[in-house]
């Protein structure tokens, strides 16, 4: 029979409300009565009941983890650093997949809001309007966007976006095409952002296409728009665009980075798995999946607040980029399609 929280008061020698202070508010109790009661505790085998604990602190130690698409590579390293950073805390994350559905992540936040804490919501899809109303139900920490009033980890993929477009551009690129992500997301408007102030300058071209779908096939249907744009270089809202792209290319005939230069974003696995391997933006995705722990439950209950992780990206030059001198002529006909944007 499991030992309960009066037989660690009796071994203890002390009352069941210390007990049930020394797991619940261990503060409140002096050092040397903490230690024997969690030593009685460790001897008896006995573990708190969480639901019972809840009831008495109005905490229940879970934390919502929403994720766009937990098929996509970029979100494991994540959610498995969430996951150990919590545990450090006596906390357990649930994760829960919206498949890129804003709908979805509505039902999901309501869902969660009565079982958890607080929720992590990395890359939503949401509007900033309804994501605002969503965290006077629940503490929320957005991952991936920033929105005032709101605590926030983001990682620097403008930054990222800028290196890319200027190691492009080093290679003597000029009309470089931007393979955007899907609509609502707030790292593509970035990154989009981004990219039209690095290729600013006399002679240069930035050809945007999308919205596209984040994913393989997402790279693998821009193809013949990137094909028919006459970019001689090509920056992938991430790498499984990227990834899917030169796929795409591939298939045309067109060599990477002998015919086109690719630069994907995310830094995932993958992109060090594939021939080429790919040139990308590394993003610091464990780093961001411990920040929003550590800041739901820095800020618990205050929902209102400015505070904002900005985590720093780099850029990792593999085999997917090459000189402009190096690549053949006769990838593709140079096509300006309705696309096309120059910034002034």
């Amino acid at each position: 029979m499991p030992s309960t929280i009066r037989d660690v008061a009796r071994a203890s020698g002390v009352h069941i409300s210390t007990v049930s202070r020394t797991f619940s508010a261990p503060h409140l109790v002096n050092v040397e009565t903490r230690s024997r009661v969690l030593a009685c505790a460790e001897q008896l085998g006995y573990r708190p009941n969480r639901a019972a604990r809840a009831l008495i602190t109005g905490r229940t130690c879970n934390i919502g983890l929403i994720v766009a698409d937990i098929a996509n590579p970029f979100f494991p390293p994540l959610i498995k650093a969430a996951e150990a950073q919590a545990r450090r805390h006596d906390n357990h994350i649930f994760v829960a997949d919206t498949n890129e559905d804003a709908i979805v992540e509505e039902e999901l936040v309501r869902a969660l809001a009565k079982q958890v804490d607080g929720v992590l919501l990395c890359s939503p899809r949401m509007s900033n309007s309804l994501i605002e109303q969503l965290s006077r139900e629940v503490p929320l920490v957005v991952v991936n966007r920033q929105i005032t009033g709101l605590p926030a980890v983001v990682m620097d993929v403008a930054q990222g976006a800028r290196l890319a477009i200027e190691h492009l551009i080093g290679l003597g690129h000029r009309r470089i095409a931007l393979a955007a992500g899907p609509r609502g997301s707030w790292t593509s408007k970035e990154i989009r952002r981004a990219a039209m102030l690095a290729v600013r300058g006399p002679g240069r071209e930035l050809v945007i296409t999308g919205p596209n779908a984040p994913t393989e096939n997402g790279g693998l249907a821009v193809a013949d728009q990137i094909q028919k744009s006459g970019a001689t270089a090509v920056l992938a809202y991430n790498d499984l665009m990227a990834i899917g792209l030169i796929e795409g290319l591939h298939t045309r005939g067109i060599r990477v980075p002998q015919d086109i230069s690719i630069v994907g974003i995310d830094d995932i696995t993958l992109s060090r798995l594939t021939r080429p391997k790919l040139t990308t933006v590394a993003t610091p995705t464990a780093a961001a999946g411990r920040a929003a722990v550590d800041m739901l439950l820095a800020y618990g209950d205050d929902r209102r607040t400015t505070a904002l992780i900005n985590l720093q990206t780099e850029l990792v030059i593999r085999d997917s980029t090459a000189p402009l001198s190096s690549q053949g002529s006769g990838a593709a006909p140079v096509v300006t399609p309705s696309t096309t944007e120059t910034p002034s």
